[in-house]
């Protein structure tokens, strides 16, 4: 580990511990661990993948922020070639590029497939992208390389049971997910990976007796119980019982003293919408749903939230709110694309998609600096500075 301490060494030990049971300390020790050692290559990849693992808009620009003044002051030149793809990954996955990231985790998977860090992250990145067939073998292709007595192979057993699940095999999964959390008690994502299970087999007893036997194993501690309590609720929900899932609702998934984290907010509209389709009266809870949305004013980030935002303003029978975050989106759809072209380096697809803006927009300063910039990405000075006075030229007239 480049440019990193022994007292470093230590706080990321524990970091990726913490990361790997879903455990709320995991970004204490991770800061810690950048603390110890500022320029350290590790401690700062694993602190720019927190602050996007939580698809929450502002924890990823500050990891932006913070993981570009690393890499301009830390002096690169002599990592190793893994912390060099760990590094590029982390990059991609800032830069807006998830697929990217997920892609040279998976390379790094393949020549080190002992690195926790990698598998762990790039199960993530295949569980927000929805890649059933990824989430199944990027861990299954790892695990005949690790030794069963390793502390933190029944975990990645808890991942592949997942993986199991969402390729639809639910038998195995179900088998894995057990023998995972036989390993350790507090695997909350293998306790997870069990309950999916249970669920696709339509076995919602099973479910709800096996979450009431570990309850003391995910209720607390960690940051995916709020998910588990959906879970365990959609099971009630499948009994009739609808007077219990809102009582699961108003003390385990949403209530006054919820963190507003947008992961919550998310269960607790998709729950209270199952609720709506299914006739029953929720009170005045979507009101209060819409209003931790509204108050977290979220920009473009990851669509899965936004439409998680929209069910709850419709349910709150605000849909003026819910047309304008969607127009908010489509604008920012039709003036971004290009920019996400211009970052994957897929200069082609960017230069179309110029020109068409600028054929319909010739007075744009955007649209022209856009073309400035993917001009000093080919190397074309002389037309980067051309397209920079126009734009220049344009904002003036705007402006005056």
């Amino acid at each position: 580990m480049t440019h990193t301490s022994a007292e470093a060494v230590r706080h990321y030990e524990k970091a990726l511990e913490h990361l790997l049971f879903f455990r709320d300390e995991v970004t204490t020790e991770a800061r810690a661990a950048v603390r110890a050692s500022p320029h350290s290559v590790m401690a700062n990849v694993l602190t720019a993948y927190l602050g996007l693992l939580g698809t929450e808009e502002k924890d990823a620009a500050e990891a932006r922020t913070s993981f570009d003044a690393f890499r301009r002051g830390a002096p690169l030149t002599d990592v190793t070639p893994r912390e060099r793809m760990h590094l590029a990954a982390a990059s991609s996955w800032l830069d807006g590029d998830i697929h990217g990231a997920g892609r040279i985790l998976g390379e790094i998977s393949v020549v080190s497939p002992r690195d926790a860090l990698a598998l762990a992250v790039g199960h993530q990145i295949d569980f927000f992208t929805g890649s059933a067939t990824l989430l199944r073998d990027r861990v299954g292709g790892a695990l005949s390389a690790w030794d069963e007595d390793d502390p933190h192979f029944g975990l990645l057993l808890g991942m592949y049971a997942f993986g199991l699940e969402e390729a639809g095999h639910y038998s195995r999964s179900e088998q894995v997910g057990l023998a995972a959390v036989e390993r350790n008690a507090r695997d909350v994502w293998g306790i997870h990976a069990v309950v999916h299970a249970y669920e696709m087999q339509g076995r919602f007893a099973d479910g709800i007796r096996y979450l009431d036997d570990r309850a003391g194993d995910w209720t607390d501690g960690n940051y995916l119980k709020v998910h588990n309590w959906w879970h365990y609720a959609l099971y009630v929900l499948e009994t009739g019982r609808t007077d219990q899932v809102l009582a699961v609702y108003d003390d385990a998934v949403h209530h006054e003293g919820s963190a507003g984290v947008a992961m919550e907010l998310l269960d607790a509209a998709s729950l209270l919408w199952r609720l709506h389709l299914a006739g029953v009266d929720t009170g005045g809870r979507w009101a209060a749903l819409a209003d931790a949305w509204a108050g977290r004013e979220d920009g473009a980030y990851y669509v899965f939230n936004d439409i998680h935002a929209v069910m709850a303003y419709v349910g709150a029978d605000r849909t003026l709110e819910a047309e304008r975050l969607i127009r908010d989106r489509e604008a920012w759809i039709r003036s971004a694309r290009l920019e996400a072209a211009l970052r994957a380096g897929r200069h082609d697809v960017a230069r179309t998609l110029l020109s068409e803006r600028t054929g319909l927009r010739p007075v744009s300063p955007y649209n022209w600096g856009a073309r400035a910039r993917l001009a000093d990405h080919l190397g074309d000075t002389a037309r980067a500075a051309a397209d920079r006075r126009r734009a220049r030229g344009q904002a003036s007239a705007v402006s005056g």
